[in-house]
C-alpha cells in the first residue's frame, strides 16, 4: 500500500508538471535531433534500487519542466528531450533530496547516462519517522504505533471497540477492558486528552464512538517526559476526523441488526479564519437473556459447604454522544480552539437466581433482582496557541474540565428459601451517587534550536474532586418498611491532586541515529473523607520517571530502537470506592481506600522493516512492577465470599510482540498481530503465600478483498487466552466476524451487511480462582450471533487544512476500573 500511495503522489506530481505550458520541454535551443537522460537510484546502505523514487527535470535555472518514476529496478528514463542543459532532483520519503550537476546535451553527444546516483537515508527527526509498508494503514513512529483506522474501509460499520480491536498490541474483552501487552494499566486519551466520556465505564464509553468518526489510534508503549507518568502499560490515544475546513460536509451513518442498532449525523462548516462542527451518536441494543452458572467449595473454616446458583438475566443498554467544537485564527501567530463533548448511557439487567448451599445442613432460595446504571457527564477544553516564525516553536495553554456523574440503583428480593439460611430471606436496596469533576491547566513550550535538536519543556495541574454517596435499605419484615442500614451507609469524599513538570530533549546526531531523552517530577496529595468521619485518610508523595529511546535507521524504511521508562499507576475510585454492592450476600464486591500506586519500569527493543511490500515489526520488552493491584476474594466466617483490591507483590514480565501488513496484486490485504509475554508472580496477603505462573498471549488477523466495481469483502478474527490472576484463571474471549461492502453515489455512501459469529450463536466465558480452603468456578453464557445491514452517506465539498486544532491537554495519571480504562477515576 505504500507504494501505491507514493506511486499515486509521484505520478499527480510528475502529471502536473508535464501538464505545464509547452508540454515540459522547453528552455533548450532548437533542433530537430532530441537526446535523452538515464540513471540508477541506489540505497546508500543497503545497495539496493531504490523504487518508485522520483525524478524531476529541470533547467539551467531549476525551473520543473517534467518528472517520471523510478521502476522496480530503480532505473529511470527520460526522452525526446530538445538539446540544452539541464538538472535532474531526486527525492524520496526517508531520504535526502539530491540535485545533479548541470547536463547538457549537445548534437554530437545528445544522450547521457548518468552515474548510479546515491540516496542518503534523511536525518530523522524522532517525532516524525515513519517505518511503513503501508503509510495509509499503519505507522511505526519512534514513541508510538498508529493505525489509520479511517483508511481501513472494514470501519465503515461499528464503534470504536471493532477499531481498537485491529490495532497493533491491543486486545479488548467482552466487558470493554481494553489491554495493551496483557496489561489493563493504560490511559485511553481522546484527541490526546483524558476524557470524562472514559471515567465511568470504558466499554459504553467505547460504544458511544463510531468507527466511522475515528481517524486513527495511537499506541504509545514508552512515553516521554512530556506525558503524564501514569499507565504502567502505556498510552492509547483515540483521534478523530476533525480538520480544518473550507466550506460544508457532513455524513449520516446507520446499522441495524438483531443486538445492536445505531446512528450518527456529523456537520462541519468554516469559511475565511472561523469554523464550526458538531454531531450526535446514539446506539441501543434490543433484550437478550444471559445464563448464569456459579459453583464454589469451601473448607476454610473445617467444615466443608458446596454452594451452587443458576440465573437467567435479560439485558438492555442504550446510549448517546454530542460535540460541538469552534476555532477562530486571530492571525498567521494566534489560534483559539474550544471544543465540548457530552454523553449519556444506560444499561439494565432484569434476573433470577436460584441457589443450593449445602454444609451441616441442606439450604435453597431464589431470588429476583433489578439493577439500572446511569452515566452521564460534559468535556469542555479551550486552547490558547501561540505560533512564531521560527518553525516548531510553538507556546500553548490550555484548560480543561469534565464532569462525569453515575447513578446505579439495586434491588434484590428472595421469594422463598429452605433450611435455617436467614441471611438469604431478604429484600435489599442498594443505590450509589456519584460525581467526579477534574479541573487541568497546563503550560507546554517547544523550541526547536536547529534542525538537529528541540526542547520541550512544560507544567501541569490536575485538580480531582470525586464524591460517592452510598446508601443501603433493608426490608424489615416485621415493620413492614425499608429501613437503613447505616453500617453499609456514607458519603464518600475523595481528592487527588497532582502537580507535574518535564523537560525533554529531541536530538538527531546525524542520519543514522537519533535520541529523545527527558525527565518528568510529579507530586500527588491524596486525601479521603468520610461524612461519618470513620478511616479518613490523606497522603502526598513524589515520583522521579525517567525516559529515553534511541533510534538507529537503516535503509529501506529499516528501524532499531532501545527505550527505557518509568511509570506510575495511581488508583482510581473504581478500586478505592467504599461502597459495596451486596444484594447478593453470597459475592461482595468493595473498594480498598488503603492501595497504593504501582511504579513500573520497562525497557523494550524494536525493529521494524519494510519488505517487498510487507510490513514486519518486532518488539521484545521486559517490564518489572511494583505494588501490582489485583481483585483479592476471600471467604468469611459465615462462608460467603467478598471481592476487594489489593497490592499483592512483583510481577516480572518479558515479552515479546509483533504485527505485519501484506497486501497482494493490489487488492487482497492480510494483517496480523500477536503478544506473547510472561506472568510470574509471588504473593503473600494476610499471613498467606500466593504464586502463579503462566505464558499468555493474544492475536489478531484481519482480510480485505478488494472484489472491484465498488466492492468490498473483509473477515476480521482474534483471541484472547485465559488472563491469570495471583488466585486464578479468568476467562478467553474470541470473536470473528464477516462483512461485504457496496460504495454508491459515486464513492460518497455505502451499503453493507455484516455477520459476527457465524458458526457459533452463543458465546462463553469460564473463570476460575483458588484461594486458602477453597475454589471457584464460574460460566457466563451470552447470545451473541448477529446479523445487520449499514448505510452511511457523505454530503458537502470542502478544502482540508491539515492546522491541528485538537487540545493538548493530555491526563494519563489514572489507572481506571476492570471496565474503566480511562482517565479520571469512576464509579
Amino acid at each position: 500500500m505504500k507504494h501505491i500511495f507514493t506511486l499515486s503522489l509521484s505520478l499527480l506530481t510528475a502529471i502536473s508538471l508535464y501538464a505545464q505550458p509547452g508540454g515540459g520541454k522547453w528552455g533548450a535551443p532548437q533542433s530537430s535531433i532530441t537526446g535523452k537522460i538515464t540513471g540508477k537510484i541506489i540505497d546508500n546502505n543497503s545497495g539496493e534500487p531504490v523504487e518508485y523514487a522520483t525524478v524531476v527535470l529541470m533547467n539551467a535555472f531549476q525551473k520543473q519542466l517534467d518528472g517520471t518514476l523510478t521502476n522496480n529496478k530503480g532505473q529511470f528514463k527520460m526522452t525526446e528531450l530538445k538539446l540544452g542543459k539541464y538538472m535532474i532532483k531526486v527525492s524520496f520519503v526517508g531520504y535526502n533530496e539530491i540535485t545533479s550537476d548541470t547536463i547538457t546535451l549537445t548534437k554530437s553527444n545528445p544522450d547521457f547516462d548518468l552515474d548510479d546516483i546515491i540516496l542518503e537515508n534523511s536525518a530523522i527527526a524522532l517525532d516524525a519517522v515513519t517505518v511503513s509498508a503501508e503509510k495509509s494503514l499503519f505507522e511505526n513512529k519512534i514513541d508510538k504505533i498508529v493505525y489509520n483506522a479511517e483508511k481501513d474501509i472494514t470501519n465503515k460499520v461499528g464503534d470504536a471497540t471493532d477499531v481498537l480491536r485491529k490495532t497493533p498490541l491491543l486486545s479488548v474483552d467482552l466487558d470493554g477492558n481494553v489491554e495493551l501487552r496483557g496489561s489493563r494499566n493504560i490511559q485511553i486519551l481522546l484527541n490526546g486528552r483524558p476524557s470524562g466520556l472514559f471515567a465511568n465505564s470504558v466499554k459504553d464509553a467505547l460504544k458511544s464512538i463510531p468507527s466511522d468518526q475515528i481517524k486513527s489510534v495511537e499506541v504509545i508503549t514508552s512515553p516521554s517526559a512530556k506525558y503524564d507518568g501514569e499507565g504502567s502499560a502505556g498510552i492509547i490515544n483515540i483521534v478523530t476526523k476533525k480538520k480544518s475546513i473550507e466550506g460544508i460536509s457532513g455524513s449520516v451513518n446507520t446499522a441495524l441488526s438483531n443486538r445492536t442498532n445505531n446512528t450518527n449525523v456529523s456537520l462541519s462548516a468554516a469559511k475565511g479564519r472561523f469554523g464550526v462542527s458538531g454531531g450526535g451518536y446514539g446506539w441501543w441494543t434490543l433484550p437478550r437473556d444471559a445464563t448464569t452458572t456459579f459453583d464454589r467449595i469451601d473448607s476454610s473454616n473445617d467444615v466443608l459447604s458446596t454452594l451452587t446458583t443458576n440465573g437467567v438475566a435479560e439485558s438492555t443498554s442504550f446510549g448517546y454522544s454530542g460535540n460541538f467544537g469552534a476555532f477562530y485564527d486571530l492571525n498567521a501567530y494566534n489560534t483559539i480552539n474550544s471544543t465540548i463533548r457530552f454523553n449519556g448511557f444506560q444499561t439494565s439487567n432484569d434476573g433470577f437466581d436460584y441457589g443450593i448451599l449445602n454444609d451441616t445442613s441442606f439450604h435453597y432460595y431464589t431470588k429476583d433482582y433489578l439493577s439500572t446504571n446511569f452515566r452521564n457527564g460534559y468535556d469542555w477544553s479551550t486552547d490558547y496557541i501561540k505560533k512564531f516564525e521560527n518553525p516548531g516553536q510553538e507556546l500553548i495553554l490550555a484548560y480543561q474540565i469534565n464532569v462525569s456523574n453515575s447513578n446505579s440503583d439495586e434491588q434484590a428480593v428472595s421469594n422463598d428459601s429452605i433450611g435455617n439460611w436467614d441471611d438469604f430471606q431478604f429484600n435489599n436496596k442498594n443505590e450509589n451517587l456519584g460525581k467526579n469533576v477534574e479541573q487541568t491547566i497546563q503550560l507546554d513550550y517547544t523550541h526547536p534550536f536547529s534542525k538537529k535538536f528541540k526542547l520541550e519543556t512544560g507544567a501541569k495541574t490536575i485538580l480531582r474532586a470525586i464524591d460517592s454517596d452510598y446508601q443501603y435499605e433493608q426490608f424489615n419484615y416485621n415493620t413492614n418498611s425499608f429501613e437503613v442500614n447505616n453500617l453499609n451507609t456514607d458519603l464518600f469524599f475523595y481528592d487527588q491532586d497532582v502537580f507535574a513538570g518535564y523537560v525533554s530533549g529531541n536530538i538527531t546526531f546525524n542520519e543514522k541515529y537519533s535520541l529523545l531523552a527527558g525527565v518528568r517530577y510529579e507530586h500527588t496529595l491524596l486525601n479521603g473523607e468520610y461524612a461519618s468521619e470513620l478511616n479518613d485518610f490523606d497522603d502526598n508523595y513524589g515520583n522521579i520517571l525517567p525516559s529515553v529511546t534511541i533510534a538507529r535507521t537503516f535503509g529501506n524504511f529499516t528501524n532499531l530502537k532501545l527505550s527505557y521508562s518509568q511509570r506510575i499507576q495511581r488508583p482510581s475510585l473504581f478500586y478505592i470506592n467504599p461502597y459495596a454492592s451486596i444484594n447478593d450476600p453470597t459475592n461482595v464486591q468493595i473498594g480498598n481506600p488503603n492501595l497504593s500506586p504501582e511504579l513500573s519500569k520497562q525497557i523494550e527493543l524494536g525493529y521494524s522493516t519494510f519488505v517487498k511490500g510487507s510490513l514486519i515489526s518486532l518488539t521484545a520488552y521486559y517490564k518489572n512492577t511494583e505494588d501490582i493491584i489485583e481483585s483479592y476474594l476471600q471467604i468469611g466466617d459465615n462462608g460467603n465470599g467478598e471481592t476487594t483490591y489489593r497490592n499483592v507483590g512483583t510481577n516480572n514480565s518479558i515479552g515479546l510482540s509483533g504485527f505485519t501488513s501484506v497486501t497482494i496484486k493490489k487488492v487482497f490485504t492480510i494483517r496480523g498481530g500477536f503478544n506473547a509475554y510472561t506472568y510470574n508472580i509471588n504473593a503473600v496477603i494476610d499471613g498467606q503465600s500466593f504464586s502463579n505462573q503462566a505464558i499468555l498471549w493474544n492475536g489478531n488477523l484481519n482480510a480485505s478483498w478488494k472484489m472491484g466495481k465498488g466492492w468490498n469483502f473483509q473477515a476480521f478474527g482474534f483471541y484472547n487466552a485465559p488472563k491469570y490472576t495471583f488466585q486464578g484463571i479468568n476467562p478467553s474471549f474470541s470473536l470473528l466476524s464477516m462483512g461485504i461492502q457496496k460504495d454508491i453515489f459515486n464513492d460518497k455512501g455505502a451499503i453493507g451487511l455484516r455477520v459476527l459469529e457465524p458458526f457459533k450463536a452463543d458465546k462463553e466465558w469460564k473463570s476460575e480462582l483458588n484461594g486458602p480452603g477453597f475454589t471457584q468456578n464460574g460460566n457466563f453464557i451470552l447470545p451473541f450471533r448477529s446479523i445487520g445491514l449499514s448505510f452511511s452517506v457523505r454530503f458537502g465539498k470542502v478544502k482540508f487544512d491539515a492546522r491541528s486544532r485538537r487540545t493538548k491537554i493530555r491526563n494519563d495519571d489514572m489507572k481506571a476500573g476492570e471496565s474503566g480504562n480511562g482517565g479520571g477515576g469512576g464509579f
